[in-house]
């Protein structure tokens, strides 16, 4: 039928009657039946061809292939979440698709779901037994889950085989400085990049360490050179802008990252790098102006929210600053840095009534009764009492009592109820309690001796707490700030020392030096700090105050929730434990003895301590010691009752004279097995900008 209207032919094969004849039978078929039926079948098939036509050539199906090309071009973009789209549609029309299912791995890499890029990558590996590329994602994968000695295995394993494997090279100078080798780091690197010398992630990375090492004219030397090779590279400019704010050289720093972002406009580390920038060049408008657009673009990101608020506060725009403060709380309650810096603008710049005091004081009570649940005393104290030097008159202080009296401080828990008492908040049971305690302790030691521990009570070490202002973490500008005061809240509530209330952000070493030895601090402390998205390591270096000499260094690392809390604590136990006990005699009844420290200080029963002479005692220029000739030492007491906050012992002469007079000092010099064990953990900041290399 089709040939029907192909009905010219050969003219001389047919005459002009038999084309008559033709067309005549023609009609005739044209006007049957089965003509009409088969003659719309016709028209239908070519109307529908040519869509069914551009339907395949516009929507083809794509091939495994064609998938991972498409992921690779994502991947090129940083587009990891299209990405990943692509290669999960490649592996599942081709399950054996090593280079597939390896770029899976690598793109959960760059999420930072590393569980699922670890699983991904050894499924490529059996796919790619010999592919060390993909061996080396397996090694960078384990390093970021901290499995280090599986990531140091698969280094031999490989080195092995191929000695100058340049990837494997970089992986183990990273697991290196996982382990906390990062000396031995920048030899490995050293070695590597003569053999490469325009591996832009060498060199980046020998300037990146050779900072964290201390060494930043190294640093510009290792960065200017990844700058001249690889001169069109926003990440290079990127890495230059980091490393030149990081010698305190800002207008150049702030130069490279408009050059990072002139590249790539919206690469999002360049641009919270340059705000923050900004901020440290106290560009606060400008700072504002960057973090407001981030904040826009991402209202989850933390980082701009922060950055605003602390511009806010450096340009005395408090109430501005708390507002905006306030609602990144609620975005984010459990942000640290945030929640810090809004709690000490209430507590600087509103009055102890303010309700907005109460309601963000109540969080912390909600968050130590979880503590309490769990039986986390210490935990739960430190809310507690954060709680309530916002909200001084809040009646969870009841609470905060109970938790005195469970830890075994009947006294203290009596004081606080009678604070309660005084501010008209009290009921039937907490008068029962105030009465049963007071009877209680009827024979309490204090009793017994007549004297009031509250009184008596005395800090014997002044210390100063400092950061410097250009001091700024990865992730918060001022991070040293910002923890330094956490450090100094902390240290109230130690009752051996006298936290000094000066400025916490200092320009130099020497200013701070200057104002702890002008206001008579025996130790004054620099507090600095490193992180990443999730982990952080807190430095305390202490020096002493008459000479400025190095005293002591001091290093917390903590990861996961409440990390900024739980490693200032560790800062405070540290130095806590490396002072000597100091107090002081207060009372002599002919060979007994009253002190003013006790329970609460670590006292216990059958301690003995040196007696010196009154004002006999000076601090060591280096270290942390007290010096005493040993004709000031007049005697010892042997502590045989200890109370909440005072103890009494037997007291021995030095000599044949009796020179022990009240008012002497007590002396318990640190035994050195008992000193803190400093914690040492990998830089988390060096860790966090090498893994970006990738």
């Amino acid at each position: 039928m089709i040939s029907f209207f192909f009905f010219t032919t050969n003219k001389h094969e047919l005459n002009e009657h038999a084309l008559q004849n033709h067309c005549l039978k023609s009609k005739k078929y044209m006007k049957s039946p089965g003509f009409l039926r088969g003659s719309w079948l016709i028209i239908f098939l070519f109307l529908i061809y040519p869509f069914n036509l551009f339907a395949q050539q516009g929507s083809p199906a794509m091939s495994a292939a064609a998938y991972y090309e498409r992921g690779r071009n994502f991947m090129a973009q940083e587009n990891w979440y299209s990405a990943v789209e692509s290669f999960l549609e490649c592996v599942r029309l081709n399950p054996a698709h090593a280079e597939g299912t390896a770029a899976l791995g690598e793109c959960y890499y760059e999420l930072a779901e590393f569980d699922q890029a670890l699983n991904w990558v050894r499924k490529a590996r059996l796919l790619a037994r010999t592919n060390m590329s993909i061996a080396n994602l397996e090694v960078f994968t384990l390093i970021a889950l901290g499995r280090l000695d599986a990531a140091s295995a698969l280094v031999s394993e490989i080195l092995a085989r191929e000695p100058y494997n340049r990837e494997t090279l970089f992986a183990a100078g990273e697991l290196d400085i996982a382990t906390n080798r990062t000396s031995d780091a920048m030899l490995r690197y050293r070695e590597a990049v003569r053999r490469y010398p325009d591996d832009r992630r060498l060199l980046i990375s020998l300037a990146l360490v050779s900072h964290s090492l201390g060494d930043g004219d190294m640093s510009i030397q290792y960065i200017n050179s990844a700058l001249d090779r690889h001169p069109d590279d926003y990440r290079v400019f990127y890495y230059a802008a980091y490393i030149y704010a990081m010698n305190d050289r800002l207008s150049e720093a702030i130069g490279y990252a408009q050059l990072s972002l002139s590249y790539k406009s919206n690469h999002v580390p360049s641009q919270e790098l340059l705000a923050t920038l900004r901020y440290r060049n106290s560009q606060y408008e400008e700072a504002i102006r960057l973090a407001d657009s981030a904040i826009a673009h991402n209202r989850q990101n933390m980082s701009p929210w922060y950055l605003k608020g602390l511009s806010l506060t450096r340009m005395n725009r408090q109430e501005e600053a708390i507002a905006i403060l306030a609602t990144a709380v609620y975005i984010n309650e459990n942000d640290e840095f945030i929640r810090a810096i809004l709690e000490d603008a209430l507590i600087s710049s509103t009055a102890i009534e303010d309700p907005r005091r109460a309601r963000f004081a109540s969080w912390h009570f909600e968050k130590a009764r979880g503590f309490r649940s769990r039986n986390l005393m210490d935990q739960a104290l430190f809310e507690y009492r954060r709680g309530l030097r916002l909200n001084p008159f809040a009646a969870d202080r009841r609470e905060y009592a109970d938790i005195l009296r469970l830890s075994g401080y009947p006294a203290r828990y009596l004081e606080e109820l009678r604070f309660l008492q005084d501010q008209g908040k009290t009921d039937r049971s907490l008068t029962d309690a105030v009465e049963a305690y007071n009877s209680l302790l009827s024979n309490a030691l204090f009793r017994q001796w007549q004297v009031n521990p509250v009184d008596l009570s005395e800090r014997h070490w002044k210390i100063a707490v400092f950061s410097l202002s250009g001091q700024s973490s990865y992730y918060h500008a001022d991070a040293g700030i910002t923890a330094a005061s956490i450090i100094r809240e902390l240290l109230v509530h130690d009752r051996n020392i006298a936290p000094m209330n000066l400025e916490l952000r200092q320009a130099s070493f020497s200013q701070g030096f200057r104002q702890a030895r002008e206001a008579g601090a025996d130790y004054f402390m620099f507090i600095s700090v490193t992180e990443n998205e999730r982990d952080i390591s807190i430095k305390g270096e202490l020096f002493t105050g008459r000479t400025g000499a190095p005293a002591g260094t001091f290093n917390t690392y903590r990861t996961g929730s409440d990390r900024l809390r739980g490693a200032s604590r560790g800062i405070i136990d540290q130095l806590s434990s490396s002072l000597p006990l100091r107090g002081r005699l207060i009372i002599r009844k002919q060979g007994q003895a009253l002190i003013n420290k006790g329970k609460a200080d670590g006292i216990t029963a059958g301690a003995v301590f040196d007696v010196v002479k009154k004002d006999r005692l000076s601090i060591a220029n280096e270290g942390i010691s007290l010096l005493y000739n040993a004709d000031e030492l007049v005697g010892k007491i042997t502590i045989d009752n200890v109370d909440e906050e005072i103890a009494s012992g037997a007291l021995t002469r030095n000599g044949f004279f009796d020179r022990i007079e009240p008012g002497d000092e007590i002396i318990l010099q640190s035994d050195e097995k008992k000193k803190p064990v400093i914690e040492s953990a990998a830089n988390p900041e060096l860790r966090a900008l090498l893994r970006t290399l990738r």
